[in-house]
């Protein structure tokens, strides 16, 4: 179908930084040094500085950036660590990996975010962490999680992949806790060409800890101390952020102003009361990885979009909790109704840096129709 409105279209962020990206590439190819050279240590001092943190250490993946914090803490058979029940599989799925019980929280249901008034009951003499996500690139409610994590004694590891240049009460997510986790999934505000991830600490132990478990838990040659894994980035993918880094803040509030656009333009067209739309509060700089709206016609309303050359994806469609192979953990239907309400009426609609405004017009023509056509049929 011509004119489409993709959900993203990277080739457009490409596009300006060609030259630039491949001169970066050929770089390191000139070199032929590709794990862990001079691209991964700039980029960590670079990235140390963009978020206002003594340490920046390069790993594989956001994935693998979770799960070496909660190794470096120490995470195991028989521990508990509280998180959110609505999230990405890899919350959840690094803590079973250690052996520990994921222990599921219900959201705030305006944020989507850990409800931090649950915290406490969640928390007991087994926890070992608490992972709040800061879902869509919005920040949890960090004060109060911090106040739980206080009084229990337990540290906090922030899932920011999705949160990179967001903050809260002015200070960057990920550097509010023990540890601070973001992925570079080419999808993200700052996107690689594949996997990578970092870990984020302001403890000069820790940092050693990390470099350590990134390389199988070495510490000399040869020499293991622990057990880690290969947690290493590649120095084309530092490469390729080192390029990009620059224009994160840049990227990240066009994401804002098309955010701003929609919330206009459902105005405009009478179908704002239709939607949920994403949450904005005060002191936390939201930087739109997804614009998500909240319908219950949802599946309805995207099958509209589909036919229309719109795309839109639906994060996330199942709540951890419900997943089988956590059916062991005994949960059931009902136990966190707004995690369950969430994934049965969330829909992420294209708000990349180089959209439109006539693509936008678009969308929300679509979703327009979509409202009037629907409130013809029930009359």
């Amino acid at each position: 179908m011509a004119d489409q409105v993709p959900l993203l279209d990277l080739r457009r962020q490409y596009e300006p930084l060609r030259q630039e990206i491949l001169d970066a590439i050929a770089r390191v190819c000139d070199r032929q040094r590709f794990i862990l050279g001079a691209e991964v240590e700039a980029l960590e001092r670079e990235l140390a500085e963009y978020l206002g943190v003594r340490h920046a250490v390069a790993v594989s993946s956001g994935t693998d950036a979770l799960l070496v914090a909660l190794t470096a803490l120490g995470v195991g058979p028989g521990d508990e660590v509280v998180t959110t029940a609505f999230s990405f599989f890899a919350t959840a799925s690094t803590v079973a990996r250690l052996g520990a019980r994921p222990v599921f929280v219900d959201i705030d249901p305006v944020t989507f975010n850990i409800d931090p008034d649950a915290l406490d009951a969640a928390i007991t003499p087994r926890t070992k962490a608490i992972v709040p996500v800061h879902l869509f690139g919005l920040s949890a409610d960090m004060d109060l999680i911090a106040d739980s994590a206080r009084r229990a004694s337990v540290p906090i590891v922030e899932d920011a992949a999705q949160a990179i240049g967001a903050t809260f009460k002015g200070r960057a997510l990920g550097t509010l806790g023990a540890f601070g986790c973001f992925s570079f999934y080419p999808t993200k505000n700052l996107g690689a060409f594949g996997d990578a991830g970092l870990v984020v600490t302001g403890d000069d132990g820790r940092r050693d800890m990390l470099r350590s478990l990134r390389q199988h838990g070495m510490t000399a040659p040869y020499v293991h101390d622990s057990i880690g894994g290969n947690f290493r980035m590649d120095e084309i993918q530092a490469a390729v952020l080192r390029v990009k880094l620059p224009h994160l803040d840049g990227w990240s509030e066009a994401r804002r102003r098309n955010a701003a656009r929609y919330r206009s333009l459902f105005d405009a067209g009478g179908v704002a009361d239709a939607l949920v739309l994403p949450s904005e509060v005060p002191e936390r700089r939201h930087i739109f990885n997804q614009f998500v709206v909240r319908t219950p016609r949802r599946d309805d309303l995207r099958a509209h979009l589909a036919a229309r050359g719109v795309g839109s994806e639906i994060y996330y469609p199942r709540p951890l909790h419900l997943q089988p192979c956590f059916a062991s953990l005994g949960h059931r239907q009902g136990d966190f109704p707004h995690a369950e309400r969430a994934a049965a009426e969330v829909l992420a609609l294209p708000v990349y840096p180089e959209l439109t405004a006539h693509e936008q017009e678009r969308v929300a023509g679509a979703i327009a129709e979509f409202v009037r056509t629907s409130v013809a049929a029930s009359r």
